[in-house]
């Protein structure tokens, strides 16, 4: 393909992604296909000819636009956000064309120095301490791009098992019953669990009433761990849990590490809401994550930046790279051998990676901090004000405090209602919704609703919309 053909082909793509912007509310939110229906509209082999663009471009009308779930339409109230923005997309574009692989400093210098910069830039705007910083005293800090928090999670737990010369039996780890699946499956990568439901080394701590992980369970688990000859080796505290945005007490979390296993790896999970550190007023959530080793927030999640951007900063630099590096010969080189720069391949699993701070510096320097700070005010309020609706609603009850854009709430005649109503709600086409189960207090599970906010295009005649679904469902 030369310059001229991929120049037009380059602005008809553009055009296309710009009109369905435009018009993706009038779509489903989700998709209304059957299970194999997008395979059968496709060939059982790959083409032998080339095929002309015409036909490629018809095919994502034909087959792509019904078999997707439309995480960019304003009714997407499921999960969390996945948002996307125009300078997010040209970042990722001009990434895509410059073609460059950032496994070392040397294989790509402004990959890896923008990244630097535009991670220190995040920590400075979310009020980090500076030991979290790529110019901390003694090179000790620093951030990067990993693909997901799942990953930051595994690193941080390598990283902490890099600390202690014992063996993989011996070691245990920690997380609430609230903390994301990854914690689990980071164990299972580790070597510190055999399955999901092994829990001999990983240890899921009660949470209280409002779903946040007890500090006194804590302790108590890392007591008797160690009275037994474990050793205690990373815990995970969450400020905003994925079921239902809980924020576990980070500094009495981090006192039970100080007091009772000081050489453990404090993780501070805050891959949703840890962007709202960006404004002064919602800064109290994350009080105590200075003290962490390392913490995670996903850029692609609330922050008008796509999939995938998540960023995981450590005040413990020597540990990731005891964990993570390894150096062949093909990978010696003098920038490395000088100790005077970073090779990014030594903070994250595979060797390979994408200059996925592009995106995101072309989102800081589009939106500014100020435009960012009034896309989450706009959606904390819109929050606020839906969360007053269900509480004023009799058929209604909230089941979680709303710390962010996340509301979670359920029919107050019970999990069958509820049940039905997200199966009524989601059936409009026009909202989608997801569920968790939460305890109940009595030894079983209430089934709750959730509706986060987030989304670039939501707007307060969305989340109308959303209630007046809602409430219609409700009445059948």
């Amino acid at each position: 393909m030369d310059a001229e053909t991929f120049r037009a082909l380059g602005h008809q793509l553009v055009d296309w992604v710009a009109e369905y912007w435009e018009r993706v509310e009038s779509l489903p939110v989700r998709s209304e296909l059957a299970p194999g229906d997008v395979s059968a509209m496709l060939p059982e082999s790959a083409p032998e000819e080339p095929e002309d663009w015409s036909a490629i471009l018809s095919d994502l009308e034909r087959v792509i636009v019904p078999g997707t779930t439309h995480w960019q339409h304003p009714g997407f109230f499921a999960y969390f956000p996945a948002n996307v923005s125009g300078p997010s997309v040209l970042g990722e574009l001009v990434s895509a064309g410059l073609g460059a692989q950032g496994m070392l400093w040397q294989t790509s210098p402004a990959m890896t120095e923008l990244e630097t910069r535009v991670l220190d830039w995040m920590a400075q705007l979310l009020g980090l301490s500076p030991a979290f910083r790529s110019d901390a005293p003694g090179g000790m800090g620093g951030g990067v791009i990993q693909g997901t928090a799942s990953e930051a999670t595994l690193v941080s737990m390598l990283a902490a098992r890099s600390r202690h010369d014992v063996p993989l039996a011996k070691l245990r780890v920690y997380a609430s019953e609230q903390t994301h699946s990854s914690a689990v499956k980071a164990a299972m990568i580790a070597g510190l669990a055999t399955g999901p439901d092994d829990d001999r080394q990983v240890r899921q701590i009660p949470v209280d009433e409002q779903f946040r992980m007890r500090p006194e369970a804590l302790a108590a688990a890392i007591r008797s761990d160690r009275e037994a000859g474990a050793v205690p080796i990373w815990v995970c505290a969450t400020v905003g849990t994925t079921g239902t945005c809980a924020v576990d007490p980070v500094s009495a979390v981090a006192d039970v590490i100080a007091s009772e296993a000081p050489d453990a790896w404090l993780h501070v999970d805050g891959a949703f809401a840890g962007v709202l550190a960006l404004c002064p007023e919602h800064r109290h959530l994350f009080e105590g994550v200075d003290r962490a080793d390392s913490v995670v927030v996903n850029a692609h999640k609330w922050l008008l930046t796509n999939f995938d951007c998540s960023l995981f900063w450590s005040r413990d630099r020597a540990s990731l790279l005891r964990a993570l590096s390894i150096t062949p010969e093909y990978l010696r080189n003098a920038a490395t051998e000088s100790g005077s720069v970073i090779d990014y391949r030594d903070w994250q699993i595979p060797l390979g990676r994408r200059f996925r701070s592009m995106k995101l510096w072309f989102v800081l320097r589009h939106y500014g901090a100020s435009g960012l700070r009034t896309f989450l005010r706009q959606h904390i309020a819109l929050a606020g004000d839906f969360a007053a609706r269900v509480d004023a609603h009799p058929g209604l009850e909230r089941v979680a405090p709303v710390h962010t854009s996340l509301v979670c709430f359920r029919a107050v005649e019970g999990n069958e209602a509820s049940r039905a109503l997200l199966e009524a709600v989601n059936a409009s086409g026009e909202v989608y919704l997801t569920h968790t189960t939460v305890p109940d207090g009595r030894g079983g599970q209430h089934f709750v609703l959730r509706l986060a906010i987030g989304g670039v295009r939501t707007t307060a005649a969305h989340v109308d919309l959303a209630w007046a679904r809602i409430v219609a469902s409700l009445r059948r």
